[in-house]
């Protein structure tokens, strides 16, 4: 159903869309919930059944809770395409992998409707590379990472967990959305270390950035050498973010590693990348 909060006239900066399906034909979409963000916030949302004019399949109503009576009477995809098609036309469109992006398309050619011209962004993509060490990128464990309001196989819910995903991603890199949608950086070789500092003969491993990235360049400026990995010459491993860490990052093999060399007596710390800074505050 749509939403007392219609689009604005301005645009948004991107749409995100989620779907649901009745069976294995990926065209038998069951549910679409589309949001609108803008500025990071919600600015519309729109959602509806649909009676996909398939079979339903026992195991897909018990992932999504979607049953056929409960789409008797309601709108099939080709009824739907020109509002789909009004949201997400000529916009970057997220979602989270690209079974949508294939679901849509699939249901265009059943329905004998328009294929949707819109460019496509992959928040699973998005996630690795803002935090390419949690365990898993999968939407669920991402929402409770990140502290977003979920409920897993509702179509609108997932739809705007995505676009949180996008939002929170860019908070955290800085990246803005014409960055997420250039192809992805490749990450240089680690700065050299500077030859005095405070942390002059620390061997150090970042998790949560990259080698080259915004912690690596500062822990050499403070004499650190920046490691690829953790192994057993590493003394620091400085972790992107704040005590306590999340159960994602650790769970991420760098952070089990360095406690398991811990326990067989290397002397090894874990720090967050405040200790980092408050060294570089100190040394200024």
């Amino acid at each position: 159903m749509m939403s007392d909060r219609e689009p604005q006239d301005n645009a948004p900066d991107f749409v995100v869309i989620d779907v649901e399906t009745a069976c294995s034909r990926v065209s038998s979409i069951c549910q679409v919930g589309i949001v609108g963000f803008k500025d990071g916030r919600e600015i519309f949302e729109y959602e509806t059944l649909l009676d996909p004019r398939d079979e339903f399949n026992v195991f897909n109503t018990r992932i999504h809770g979607i049953a056929e009576h409960h789409v008797v009477g309601q709108p099939t995809f080709a009824d739907v395409h020109a509002i789909v098609h009004g949201h997400l036309s000529g916009r970057t469109t997220v979602a989270h992998s690209y079974f949508d992006k294939g679901a849509l398309a699939a249901a265009c050619r059943v329905h004998d409707r328009a294929m949707i011209e819109t460019t496509w962004l992959d928040s699973v993509r998005v996630a690795k590379r803002a935090w390419p060490d949690l365990e898993s990128h999968r939407l669920g464990l991402l929402a409770r990472y990140l502290g977003i309001e979920h409920k897993h196989h509702d179509a609108l819910s997932d739809a705007r967990a995505a676009g949180w995903v996008i939002v929170k991603a860019s908070e955290h890199t800085g990246l803005s959305l014409a960055d997420w949608l250039a192809p992805p950086h490749v990450a240089g070789p680690a700065p050299r270390a500077a030859a005095e500092g405070p942390l002059k003969g620390e061997r150090i491993a970042i998790l949560g950035e990259p080698r080259d990235g915004k912690l690596a360049h500062l822990a050499a400026d403070l004499g650190a050498r920046v490691m690829t990995g953790v192994g057993s010459s590493t003394t620091m491993l400085v972790v992107a973010g704040r005590e306590p860490f999340g159960r994602a990052l650790r769970s991420s093999a760098a952070f089990l590693k360095a406690e398991e060399l811990r326990r067989d007596g290397v002397p090894l710390r874990i720090v967050a990348s405040d200790a980092l800074r408050t060294m570089a505050a100190l040394r200024v």
